[in-house]
């Protein structure tokens, strides 16, 4: 049953538009047609509807009619067993005229149309099933007659041994079979997934041995005839007991209506103050788009790209502007991956529900994303037991200095260093862990967490174990071990040294006599000298487990986080007063929920857009408006800013060819370089930003203010200094760097031939059709 969500689909909705569209073919029909007796059709009346809705107050559509119709059920509906039988030898011709003289007698439309679909079971002299011939085999049949160039050749083919129907008919081991317990649901369902619009019925779901293992053909149009049928007759008989149910009901001009409602009652009242705005927009927008997605609005159906990409924006905008109207981004950030995966699960490809295909890729994308969140747990849970035991402070000891702006250098380079043995993300969340032993002031760590974010994200770029998008294009052979170190490990450093060097300025540096920035010197205890080696080799050890083992790095983690609650388990043993907060459970009720679902949502919404192609068609769209790899390189990495590099990185690499773009081409290193270095623009552009907005509640708009034009500064200035480096590496000394401008120079007129008036018109057409199927 598909209650009042099938119901308003089904009444505003031809039968012929559920149907999937196939290529469209004529057969001439003999004129001498015999007619053969058919039995009577069985027909549900509007009284079964009521009887059965008397019985059941609370389904819409009465259980075994609608989509929940058994298969018996629709047989006897259709009235013909829907195929006729024919031998192997027997001539395409011959079976064809068998199939229209066999239909010219059915005493309804349906019925003939159902038969005319072409449906021929083909079996062996010996009785033995062979297989099932229909339209898309005549088609088959067809176009090789049509090869022929003259009439006499087509009709010689036509008549000769080529034309039997056994070489053309799809064979037995592929022919899909269903069973008379399946409804109407799964029947469609097994039509949908395997591409076909006939089910051949057998007693027991199996690949018949001969006829008497046959109950008949099923086909999609007469399953839609009865879900139909059903569906209207409930409506009538519902309307009968409850007339003003039933009404012509608009989701659109409702939503409009209601918002009426509440802008008239907000004008009569004084005093309406921003936030009350703000919670009355935000109710309205959830109700209307709970209310398009249980009506499933057929503007959904035609237009679930841009569904995504709505659903997409308005959850950014509501994480985005976290502070002014007080939801929470990990609500958001949930509420939108939902909203996306259920617009392209029942949508996309208007299959009414989630098919086994996106079931599938939703399990892929949350196993993937399951990776990350349980290794930022374990991670963050090992960070929580090191910091516990005051382990951090072998590292706060060796730090000398009082000044915050050496300070401020000192973390980064370590940080950068760090990144390109550890993955960016570990990293992140150690040193925003001792920053907070360092650093007492709010304002001042959040400029140095930001500062952390993109020392990480620069750092990982020129080793093959750093950033995630440089070891997928070392794993795929675009890259290898010893030309990314030495090619992308200036342009690392440049970018680096150019955002320090911009975001050092709003570094304040204390007035003398206050409070020292570092804390005093101090002994640390045996254990924590035990728990911080303990700590820092799980993390360390990551990388070689996964060489070693070939399983994915969370697993390493969480062996190193088991290691760790063993050690404190047994080190604490005994002593229960002393061991209060110090083992890995007090660790683990510290931990910052919220930011691990925050992410999980903003990763499962990324999914989506990848999942659907739209990643896919974004990095072919810059393909083919953008010229030279440079650019497009440039375009990828502001571009991982807004949306999470991996899946772009992964787009282009099935984009260009690595026969033409060989290993260690220029264009995988800025791929590399730009897509790790451009997530740090924004704070949700990596995985180091988005574990920042955690850790600290960092909010995008103070990252936007304080830090954005700084780590674009560095992105550029690494992108230069690869170009410059290049060029004298492969372009013939410092004459290379000439030739670079030239080179340059000659894109410039490219740039300026890009049809940017085209593109403008694209992107205001799209918004039209927003725009009018919201009034």
């Amino acid at each position: 049953m598909r209650g009042i969500i099938a119901l308003f689909y089904l009444l505003a909705t031809p039968s012929s538009a559920l149907l999937p569209s196939l290529p469209a073919f004529k057969v001439s029909v003999p004129k001498s047609a015999t007619k053969a007796a058919v039995p009577p059709p069985l027909r549900s009346s509007t009284q079964d509807i009521e009887i059965q809705l008397s019985q059941d107050q609370c389904a819409l559509t009465p259980p075994g009619y609608g989509f929940d119709a058994g298969a018996e059920r629709i047989m006897k509906e259709g009235g013909t067993t829907g195929y006729i039988n024919a031998f192997v030898d027997e001539l395409i011709p011959n079976v064809v005229e068998k199939m229209y003289s066999s239909s010219s007698s059915s005493s309804s439309s349906s019925d003939l149309a159902a038969t005319i679909s072409g449906v021929a079971l083909v079996y062996t002299r010996a009785g033995h099933f062979h297989g099932v011939f229909t339209e898309r085999d005549y088609v088959l049949w067809s176009t090789s007659r049509d090869v022929s160039s003259t009439l006499p050749e087509r009709m010689k083919f036509s008549n000769s041994e080529e034309s039997e129907i056994g070489r053309y008919s799809t064979p037995a081991d592929k022919v899909v079979t269903a069973s008379m317990t399946d409804n109407a649901s799964s029947l469609l369902k097994k039509m949908k997934d395997s591409n076909i619009r006939h089910l051949l019925l057998t007693k027991s779901a199996d690949v018949p041995e001969g006829e008497e293992d046959v109950v008949g053909v099923i086909s999609m149009r007469r399953i839609m005839n009865v879900v139909v049928s059903d569906e209207r007759l409930s409506l009538q008989a519902l309307a009968k007991k409850f007339p003003t149910l039933v009404s012509s009901y608009d989701p659109v001009e409702a939503l409009k209506a209601e918002r009426s409602s509440y802008a008239n009652e907000l004008a009569k009242r004084e005093g309406v103050g921003k936030q009350d705005v703000i919670k009355f927009g935000t109710a309205l927008t959830i109700l209307g788009g709970v209310g398009i997605f249980l009506t499933e609005s057929s503007w959904l159906h035609s237009h679930a790209d841009l569904g995504l990409i709505i659903i997409f924006l308005l959850g950014y905008v509501g994480i985005i502007f976290e502070e002014l109207f007080e939801f929470n981004k990990a609500a958001v950030a949930l509420l939108m991956s939902t909203g996306m995966w259920i617009t392209y699960a029942d949508f996309f490809e208007s299959g009414g529900t989630a098919g086994e295909g996106v079931l599938g890729e939703l399990k892929e994308q949350l196993s993937e994303v399951s990776d990350i969140c349980f290794f930022l747990l374990a991670a963050s849970t090992i960070v929580e037991v090191v910091d516990a035991h005051q382990g951090f402070k072998v590292v706060t000891n060796a730090i000398k200095t009082d000044s915050k702006k050496q300070l401020f250098w000192i973390i980064g380079f370590l940080t950068f260093f760090l990144s390109s043995i550890l993955n960016n993300l570990t990293v992140t969340i150690v040193m925003v862990s001792l920053l907070r032993k360092i650093i007492p002031d709010d304002d001042d760590r959040r400029l140095f967490g930001a500062m952390v974010v993109v020392a990480a994200n620069a750092g990982g770029v020129w080793t093959p174990i750093g950033d995630v998008t440089t070891t997928m294009l070392w794993i795929n052979h675009q890259l290898s071990t010893v030309p990314t170190v030495t090619e992308l490990f200036l342009p690392s450093v440049v970018c680096l040294i150019g955002s320090l060097f911009f975001l050092q300025n709003k570094i304040v540096e204390d007035p003398p006599g206050s409070a020292k920035t570092m804390p005093e010197a101090s002994s640390l205890a045996p254990r924590g000298k035990l728990v911080f080696g303990a700590g820092i080799a799980c993390l360390l050890a990551v990388p070689v487990f996964s060489e070693l083992t070939g399983l994915p790095p969370y697993l390493a983690m969480l062996t190193g986080l088991g290691a760790m609650w063993t050690l404190t388990d047994a080190i604490h043993m005994g002593d229960e007063k002393e061991a209060e907060g110090l083992k890995v459970p007090d660790a683990l009720a510290k931990l910052d929920t919220s930011g691990i679902l925050f992410f999980l949502g903003i990763l499962m919404s990324i999914g989506v857009l990848d999942k659907s192609g739209l990643l896919k068609d974004l990095a072919m769209f810059l393909n083919d408006n953008l010229p030279g790899q440079e650019i497009i390189a440039t375009v990828i990495g502001i571009a991982s800013a807004l949306i999470d590099n991996v899946p772009l990185v992964a787009a282009t690499m099935g984009m260009y060819d690595l026969a033409e773009y060989g290993t260690d081409d220029r264009l995988w290193q800025l791929i590399a370089l730009c897509a790790g270095t451009g997530g740090s623009i924004l704070v949700i552009g990596s995985a180091s930003g988005v574990a920042l907005m955690g850790l600290e509640k960092v909010d995008f708009l103070w990252y936007l203010k304080n830090v954005s034009f700084g780590a674009a500064v560095g992105y550029f200035a690494g992108i230069a200094t690869y170009l410059a480096e290049s060029a004298v590496i492969h372009g013939g000394g410092i004459g290379g760097i000439t030739n670079l401008f030239a080179e340059a120079q000659s894109q410039i007129p490219q740039i300026g031939q890009i049809d940017w008036h085209g593109m403008g018109v694209q992107a205001a057409n799209a918004i039209d059709v927003v725009a009018t199927s919201v009034q």
